[in-house]
């Protein structure tokens, strides 16, 4: 797919919300917040996401199970669409080879000075705050790697035993197939509890905020 038609599909008065992918993205991470929030398409009455990919390459990339998929825009050389939503799933390195991706920490930055939310699920969190973006605020990552991250990122207030953290604009997720319910959570904050409930239906979903283990900071 070409940029420029591609390019072409973007719908105005919608929020652009981008999912920065790379060699072994975890498809679950990935492929749930895009489930949940392309589907906003078909609710009426509210601003509705674009929903696209971005990379550091034309090629496709292979996800950790093996799905490939195309790049809708190259972040290294594209012109990129303003951002208002970027997605972080989580990828095999974002523990260690992908936290010295300085071109991949820059575009994270370049999107957080103007994006309204910053997103990650599971260990994407790693690159938020090797970004320096989680400086101050609560977060979370993928449970068994907790440890870790309050090692890596000393400087961090880390939340535990919880689905997803919301602080600011950042909202961190445990992942795996709890990442559904973090994206559910951004379609409740950003339309409301019928909204989210119709999308989680229409997903055969169970959705109630109020029972789903969580950090909203005030």
């Amino acid at each position: 797919m070409e940029v420029s038609a591609y390019k072409s599909t973007l719908v105005e008065n919608r929020y652009n919300v981008a999912f920065l992918i790379m060699e072994g993205t975890y498809n679950t991470e990935f492929t749930a917040p895009y489930d949940i929030f392309q589907h906003t398409q078909f609710r009426k009455g509210i601003k509705a996401m674009n929903t696209f990919t971005v990379a550091n390459t034309d090629r496709a990339i292979t996800t950790f199970e093996g799905l490939r998929i195309l790049p809708d825009f190259n972040y290294l050389n594209d012109s990129i669409p303003e951002i208002d939503i970027l997605v972080v799933p989580s990828a095999e390195h974002h523990l260690d080879s992908d936290l010295a991706d300085t071109a991949m920490l820059d575009f994270v930055k370049k999107v957080d000075k103007n994006a309204m939310l910053v997103t990650s699920h599971c260990d994407g969190a790693f690159v938020l705050a090797k970004a320096g973006l989680l400086n101050s605020h609560w977060s979370t990552t993928f449970p068994s790697d907790i440890g870790t991250y309050k090692k890596m990122f000393p400087e961090i207030r880390v939340k535990d035993s919880v689905l997803f953290v919301h602080d600011g604009k950042y909202i961190t997720s445990a992942g795996g197939a709890k990442s559904f319910e973090a994206a559910l959570y951004v379609c409740e904050y950003l339309y409301g509890k019928e909204i989210a409930e119709s999308i989680a239906g229409g997903l055969v979903i169970n959705w109630d905020l109020k029972q789903v283990p969580r950090f909203i900071s005030q």
